[in-house]
């Protein structure tokens, strides 16, 4: 199961772990990924989505419906 957001498309980033003595070693940063069901009002329908917390509030502000739209059209939120 890859670790990508179904709706913002946010995945895996790599970067350096910095020590006090300024060493670096490869790690990398995940994202927060929780799975989430949404009810559709126009369908009438539940889905399960893998979604980050940062598209959640964006759903919580515009709505499923909205999001899902947008995804449709544009391929973004």
């Amino acid at each position: 199961m890859s670790k990508v957001c179904d709706l913002t498309g946010k995945s895996v980033l790599f970067g350096n772990s910095v020590s006090h003595s300024n060493r670096k070693t490869r790690r990398k940063f995940n994202p927060n990924l929780q799975r989430k069901r949404f009810f559709i009002a126009e369908t009438g329908e539940w889905i399960t989505l893998r979604v980050s917390t940062s598209a959640i509030k964006t759903i919580n502000k515009k709505g499923i419906g909205a999001c899902l739209d947008s995804i449709l059209k544009t391929g973004k939120i």
